[in-house]
């Protein structure tokens, strides 16, 4: 018999024994079924970072990263819960619907938090997987108060200093002119402002006034449009300010951005150094005169000497009256012996 008839009779005994076996056996050549292993899945870490910033709440970007391991975890979703650390209340909830998670990997899972921006949370990540609790992590966050709204934010800021002496002023000023006629004397301000940012910045206004201490009232008012500075550069504005001499002050600085207040800075003005205040008394005049705060300024002023009531003085006649007072009195017996 020739090989090739033994080639094919043996092929033809395995195929009947195959087809025998697939009769007899159901599910012997069928399809594998689908993994019925236990899914685990859980937490690897979550980041909160700082969204849009509006007047009075402030948006938390929070991201979830869930590793999966086993079977298909199905019906997965994922609920962010912020509590209030002050009262403990729930502030909001949102719920992230995944869906379905194979194969061993991690998925990210983004959500944006919305609170009220003030005092700080405890934001809580709840995994649920086809309605059923399997993983809970929480993190917290403070200082959500001290978040600037976006409206309020610009690259420009007066400088502050790092690494310098902590009295360095970001406000500085000159003696530019006394009239001594008038009892005015004009300030040179400057402010130090940096570009903080990565792009050409401008389109800011600063205005700096002059606040007398005691009495706290606006001595003058000055407003320059500061040009565009480049970026980590510093520039110098200065304005002119005409106060009564002789009186101390603030020099407060406010930067503005389109009628919103986006920074702050204060510096003190010593126009009368050598005020101090007398030991052992009990009250002292500040030599305040509101007429030297007038607009006109017109006429010549004169600051009154301040003066102090001692605390260890005592009342009554002192000796050369008393003496005078007996010489007197024995006079007038005499006449009217007489």
């Amino acid at each position: 018999m020739r090989p090739e008839r033994y080639l094919a009779g043996g092929a033809a005994v395995v195929v009947a024994v195959a087809v025998l076996l697939a009769g007899l056996v159901p599910g012997i050549v069928a399809t594998p079924e689908e993994d019925v292993r236990p899914s685990r899945v859980g937490v690897v870490e979550t980041t909160v970072a700082a969204g849009e910033m509006g007047g009075s709440t402030a948006t938390l970007q929070v991201d979830s990263r869930l590793y999966h391991r086993g079977g298909p975890a199905e019906n997965l979703t994922v609920h962010y819960r912020a509590v209030d650390l002050d009262t403990g209340l729930v502030a909001t909830t949102e719920v992230v619907d995944v869906g379905t998670v194979e194969d061993e990997r991690e998925v990210s899972v983004p959500a944006n938090v919305t609170v009220e921006r003030q005092g700080g949370y405890r934001l809580t990540t709840i995994v649920y997987e086809d309605g059923r609790r399997v993983m809970e992590e929480s993190t917290e966050v403070r200082g959500v108060g001290t978040l600037r709204p976006d409206y309020a934010t610009a690259d420009i800021q007066f400088e502050s200093f790092d690494g310098a002496a902590a009295e360095f002023p970001a406000v500085e000023y000159r003696i530019a002119s006394v009239d001594e006629t008038r009892n005015r004397t004009t300030l040179n301000v400057s402010a130090y402002l940096t570009n903080e940012g990565d792009d050409l910045e401008g389109d800011v206004r600063l205005v700096v006034q002059a606040r007398q201490v005691d009495s706290n009232i606006v001595a003058d008012r000055a407003t320059t449009q500061v040009a565009e500075i480049r970026p980590g550069r510093t520039a110098t504005p200065s304005v002119s300010l005409t106060v009564p001499s002789r009186y101390n002050y603030y020099l407060d600085a406010t930067l503005w951005r389109d009628g919103v207040v986006v920074g702050t800075a204060r510096a003190p003005a010593s126009l009368d150094p050598t005020e101090t205040v007398p030991t052992n008394t009990t009250t002292r005049d500040s030599g305040l005169r509101v007429g030297d705060f007038d607009d006109d300024g017109s006429r010549p002023t004169e600051r009154p000497r301040r003066t102090a009531t001692a605390s260890g003085g005592q009342p009554g006649f002192g000796p050369l009256l008393a003496l005078v007072a007996l010489g007197g009195g024995l006079l007038l017996t005499r006449r009217w012996s007489a």
